[in-house]
């Protein structure tokens, strides 16, 4: 796309899907781009089918956490808050009112609430898609709960429906997460995923499958393509914040 061709599609609309993840390790067997990679694919099929500008995806994000295993890339949630916040400022430069980010990475999510709370204040709305969580609703009997974990055979099935040169499917493990001595019901700790596997998988990966991983990606599309419609009808004015009642 040209500053042309952008001129001519911010004239016409006010919104854009942005996707964003990270680089970060998933286990032995799927790619440190997982996150970025998948949240790529999803946003630029529901973009085309909606026809709404996709942005350049951001690769890194929120994911210190994985920083012991090695090829993870990560940056501080100030940062990443930052960044995001400035895109879509800019995009409001433009016009935009409305902007889908799909996320492909969980650790982002806490910043990216922030940010889209402190954009609806200036007139701009985000709304937050994360495709495993369409699909654990959408799909709950597809997966085990243990296999719809960090890395495990959710993540590995779609990862083999995209990508199945990336995957080392004879490097698949099953992981039981240690339990951390301090762990107790309603408290949060400061851990890292080495505090709990050896090889960064949380769960069961052996049993992933490329045909279920076809059907969350045909699932979970279809659910952000119905609500990136739904968000294009909707008055800007509409979306802002309400005033005082």
């Amino acid at each position: 796309m040209s500053w042309v061709e952008a001129k001519k599609y911010f004239a016409r609309n006010d919104i854009a899907i942005l996707p964003v993840g990270s680089t970060e390790q998933h286990g032995p067997a799927n790619p440190l781009g997982t996150d970025h990679l998948v949240a790529k694919v999803i946003a630029e099929e529901a973009a085309k089918r909606t026809k709404v500008l996709c942005l350049p995806t951001v690769p890194f994000g929120v994911s210190s956490h994985h920083r012991q295993y090695w090829g993870t890339i990560f940056v501080s949630p100030r940062v990443f808050k930052a960044y995001i916040k400035d895109v879509c400022l800019a995009l409001y430069y433009y016009g935009v009112r409305k902007v889908v980010v799909v996320n492909g990475h969980g650790g982002n999510l806490a910043a990216l609430s922030e940010v889209a709370r402190e954009l609806r204040e200036r007139g701009l709305f985000l709304s937050i898609f994360q495709w495993w969580t369409a699909s654990a609703k959408l799909l709950p009997n597809i997966f085990t709960s243990e296999e719809r974990l960090h890395a495990s055979a959710e993540e590995t099935s779609v990862n083999l429906a995209l990508f199945p040169q990336l995957v080392a499917t004879s490097k698949t493990v099953n992981e039981e997460s240690r339990k951390h001595p301090t762990r107790a019901e309603g408290v949060t700790l400061p851990l890292d995923t080495a505090d709990f596997t050896s090889y960064g998988v949380w769960g069961k990966s052996t049993t992933a499958s490329t045909n279920k991983g076809k059907k969350v990606l045909k699932t979970v599309i279809e659910e952000l393509v119905r609500h990136v419609e739904a968000l294009k009808k909707a008055r800007a004015t509409d979306l802002k914040s309400k005033s005082l009642v």
